[in-house]
């Protein structure tokens, strides 16, 4: 009896649907987060810098409760929580009723995503290791899906859904992979207490809603209380997004016309996308480079790890990774596709942007000089991600024409 997968085969009908909705509002999300970083790169290097500067470190927010935080912080640890919350929910339907709940299939995406973020991490390292910029070693290891998704939407809008999936599910797993990072190695000090009391919180959270409550006046309080204890406990506050969303209930009762998971997921992500993503790109993509010298700036170590690390690191990564499992789970291609399709992919999760200004932030909140240069090195290799992933598409575009018309 065959035991073959097909890796990429046709999306089953009932997930058709959740796919286009997701695909359809992160696109339009990372044409907004495309916006808003260019905006903010042009006003920080404009006449007007320093009302720039100005907006980014205004504080507000009741000291007593620790709580006095400048716009940045603001928005790194909250906005993107519900960023978080988002993908957390995308994890839990993948993890429940999407590609991931066959784990002989989801081997293949899971082994590409993080073939992609190993080699990446390990080129960085190769040219850092030794010096400050070491510590930043998780900047190259996530994929922007919102960014490379935009830039699907421009170049290449007639590639199979099958591989948007792909895309997708890649993106998902290597956000994962960045949360789990940056709550293990970029945690600023840890509070037993307030950590002891989040994991209580979260576990009246998985609770409530395996009795099926649903009333928005449990969840919101509690949610606020739970993103509170995790900021508290020294962890990045971002990480208890991300728990609620893979604490949600995803399987829908008879009287539910959607489960509380995918309705959530819903209603917050055009505010993740629309707002919460871009505002934070906005506040930290603003980096003044004309004091700068850009022979400087790009023969850094660190601009050239993060460099190589996405460009060559992500798209040899994924490609290996996805081929190595399918072998490896005598799992096929669909026979309409090819592993040129693999590399398309691999090239597009060299795109990232939100998640590596995050860690950027966390990494050198007290170098402001290294993190002027991490952040000059994520945007620059973005610019470069989306040059090559344009020509990667067009490449394939063409390979397929001539295919057709022989």
């Amino acid at each position: 009896m065959s035991h073959e997968v097909d890796v990429f085969s046709e999306v089953p009908e009932t997930e058709q649907r959740w796919l286009a909705r997701a695909l359809k509002n992160e696109t339009v999300g990372g044409l907004l987060l495309m916006a808003s970083a260019l905006f903010a790169l042009v006003w920080a290097n404009s006449a007007w810098s320093d009302s720039y500067e100005a907006i980014v470190n205004f504080k507000f927010g009741p000291e007593a409760l620790n709580l006095n935080l400048t716009l940045n912080v603001w928005a790194a640890d909250l906005l993107l929580a519900i960023f978080f919350f988002v993908i957390g929910c995308e994890l839990k339907h993948e993890f429940v009723l999407g590609t991931l709940s066959n784990p002989r299939i989801a081997a293949v995406p899971i082994g590409a995503a993080l073939g992609g973020m190993v080699t990446a991490a390990a080129i960085f390292l190769a040219f850092n290791f030794g010096t400050p910029a070491q510590a930043a070693w998780g900047l190259p290891i996530s994929t922007d899906v919102a960014f490379a998704l935009a830039v699907l939407a421009i170049a290449g809008h007639r590639l199979p859904i099958e591989l948007r999936s792909f895309l997708l599910t890649i993106a998902v797993v290597n956000d994962l992979g960045a949360i789990l990072v940056i709550a293990i190695f970029y945690g600023h000090g840890f509070y037993a207490m307030w950590f002891g009391l989040a994991v209580a919180l979260l576990l009246l959270f998985a609770l409530l809603q395996n009795r099926k409550v649903t009333s928005i006046f449990i969840f919101l309080p509690l949610a606020i209380v739970i993103w509170y204890a995790m900021f508290r406990s020294g962890i990045h506050a971002t990480i208890a997004g991300v728990a609620m969303g893979l604490l949600m209930r995803v399987r829908k009762t008879q009287a539910e016309q959607v489960s509380p998971c995918d309705k959530a997921e819903v209603t917050l992500r055009p505010l993740s996308a629309g707002f919460a993503v871009p505002v934070f790109a906005f506040l930290a993509a603003g980096v003044n480079v004309l004091g700068t010298t850009l022979g400087e700036a790009l023969s850094d170590p660190l601009t050239v790890g993060v460099l190589c690390g996405l460009i060559i690191g992500q798209p040899i990564g994924v490609t290996l990774g996805a081929f190595l499992v399918s072998r490896f789970t005598k799992g096929t291609l669909n026979p309409d596709l090819s592993w040129w399709d693999v590399v398309v992919v691999g090239s597009l999760a060299s795109i990232g942007f939100t998640v590596a200004l995050l860690i950027a932030e966390v990494s050198f909140i007290a170098d402001p000089a290294i993190l002027m240069t991490s952040k000059f090195a994520i945007i620059f290799t973005n610019l470069v991600a989306i040059i090559v992933s344009v020509l990667a598409i067009s490449i394939r575009s063409m390979a397929i024409g001539r295919y057709k018309t022989q």
